[in-house]
């Protein structure tokens, strides 16, 4: 188990301190699991309800996190994946109640229902008002006199913005539960977890998945969904999870919306964007009125990864209290507005640096060399993601991938007649389909290059291009030969041919130079951060100069296009 934790025993306390020094409007409740607005007195004396929620810690952002004024007064926390004792419940309840009473918004789990329900009957023989709704929105299990019923997951976090909004208005008890309870009715959610999660005291996932499989409906605290599948797309896991929740909610083609994106824990932004992507198409083809979206860790379950959809049913009076203001830290940046069309800005033009007037109409000895470079590029995929998964971050092989597929596309728009107008053209297409370092480093090599060969094409003149290409190379990104980068290729490549050596010579310099990058650690690119450990692996820069510059020779095949 590996977790940024001191002790096991004490991360319920700890992260509620952190959570507390972050945040200077909450505070913590003395000698107990309780994370409260720190004006709490003073809003119960204003004669507002006071809401209050939590359970099992593990949940985070929930339930602390959404203490603050428009949402929750006060939340209580149990140990991970434990329900909040009794005595620490009214604890809470004594200490946020005012005139105007309490609600209770709780999970339906038992721990939680048994817990929050007998604290409850506590309080109110103490003469405090206090009512109760249970969340059940997990669409995933059936409902039944014998089964456990439906739990409370991520859905509740619109019951506490609704609940808190309604109480932060001034409304009664019974007004506040009342709209807490239809918000609770309104919404249904189902989830899928890629990943197990792993509870600090236990030290060990709580379930396993093979690599590519999945587990669909599960609970929030890793207990079994309704089946395990295969990985699949994103859209096609968001259309299996909002046909269930569309049929379990009763919603129809007209019926306004709002959606929940929920991270389970450890799923990236990169993949949340992408599931929200595809349940706005999905819900715009049902028909359905997406009035707000948002997307991020509301209730999670530690570090498990997957994602869960919520779709909450509103009207004009339910969006409003959405809407309402509140500065609890957990709950997003407001989005007011009708989720539609995504607006697109045209570019402004850019002038091209290659010269189209006169396209090519037939290949020559250098369109067919970089071909033959484009293919041997796409060739070697497999080996320079691999060295670049080693030494880098993974992606230089499908980057020149790409490049070689833009280049094929638009190589026959580049024409101009001469070697400098073909090179201009590539350099214009990589600098616009090469991501990260690649796309500049390459654009300014044949840039650079391009400006010798205006006045001189031949084989020294070739090299005194690839040496000036090479010279803009270190003078951008700062590298120089033996730092590990692609020229530790290029510039010993370009001294053979500006001496006057032949282009077999010339690979053979950059292959050796490129073996010698093996021998020594990193100054510049994703490597430099490595040190020591990138010794052993050739750099995939360099590699990738070598794999072009054979593939160059090979083609050319005596048609000596050095001395064009």
């Amino acid at each position: 188990m590996k977790k940024l934790i001191n002790s096991a025993r004490d991360v319920v306390p700890e992260m509620l301190e952190g959570l507390a020094l972050a945040n200077p409007g909450i505070a913590l409740l003395d000698g107990a699991h309780v994370a409260l607005r720190a004006d709490a007195r003073a809003y119960a004396d204003s004669g507002r309800v006071a809401v209050l929620s939590g359970g099992g810690a593990g949940h985070e952002p929930a339930h602390a996190g959404y203490v603050g004024p428009g949402m929750l007064t006060a939340a209580v926390s149990g140990d991970v994946f434990t329900s909040p004792s009794t005595d620490t419940i009214l604890a809470a309840i004594r200490t946020v109640a005012g005139p105007a009473g309490v609600l209770l918004v709780v999970k339906s789990y038992t721990g939680d229902r048994l817990n929050f329900g007998l604290a409850a009957e506590l309080a109110r023989a103490e003469g405090i008002a206090v009512e109760v709704v249970v969340v059940a929105d997990d669409v995933a299990l059936a409902t039944g006199d014998d089964t456990a019923g439906r739990r409370g997951i991520a859905g509740t976090v619109f019951v506490h913005k609704v609940a808190g909004a309604a109480a932060d208005s001034g409304a009664s008890l019974a007004e506040v539960k009342r709209e807490a309870e239809a918000a609770a009715g309104a919404v249904g959610t189902m989830g899928v977890a890629l990943t197990p999660c792993t509870v600090p005291a236990a030290g060990r996932a709580g379930f396993e998945l093979a690599d590519d499989e999945v587990e669909l409906g599960l609970g929030i605290h890793g207990e079994a969904g309704i089946r395990r599948d295969k990985i699949a797309s994103a859209d096609e896991f968001v259309t299996e999870l909002l046909d269930r929740v569309v049929t379990e909610t009763g919603l129809a083609a007209g019926d306004r919306v709002a959606l929940l994106v929920n991270n389970l824990g450890g799923t990236p932004t990169m993949e949340l964007d992408i599931v929200l992507r595809g349940a706005v198409r999905d819900l715009a083809a049902r028909g359905l009125v997406l009035e707000r979206a948002w997307r991020g860790s509301f209730l999670t379950a530690l570090e498990m990864a997957g994602v869960s959809l919520s779709l909450l049913r509103v009207d004009d009076a339910r969006l409003a209290r959405l809407d309402a203001p509140t500065t609890a830290p957990a709950w997003p940046t407001p989005v007011v507005g009708r989720v539609g069309d995504i607006t697109v800005l045209p570019p402004a033009p850019a002038p091209t640096t290659a010269d189209t007037s006169t396209p090519l109409t037939s290949p020559t000895p250098l369109t067919r060399a970089v071909e033959a470079a484009c293919a041997a590029l796409t060739a070697a995929e497999p080996h320079l993601t691999e060295l670049d998964r080693i030494v880098g971050d993974g992606d230089l092989g499908i980057s020149l991938d790409r490049g070689a597929e833009a280049i094929g596309r638009e190589l026959a728009g580049y024409g101009g007649g001469s070697p400098a107008a073909v090179l201009r053209g590539l350099a214009d297409t990589l600098r616009r389909a090469l991501g990260g370092t690649s796309g500049p480093l390459y654009s300014v090599l044949l840039l650079r290059a391009a400006t010798v060969l205006d006045k001189d094409t031949s084989a020294r003149g070739w090299g005194r291009a690839l040496e000036a290409g090479a010279g803009a190379i270190g003078e951008l990104g700062g590298a120089r030969v033996g730092d590990r980068t692609m020229l530790d290729a290029l510039v010993p490549a370009a001294e053979v041919l500006t001496g006057g050596g032949s282009l077999a010579e010339a690979i053979d310099a950059a292959a050796a130079g490129t073996e010698a990058t093996a021998t020594h650690s990193a100054r510049r690119g994703r490597s430099s951060y490595l040190g020591d450990r990138a010794i052993g692996t050739v750099d995939p820069g360099a590699e990738a100069v070598v794999i072009w510059l054979r593939a160059v020779a090979e083609s050319l095949d005596g048609d000596g296009w050095m001395d064009q």
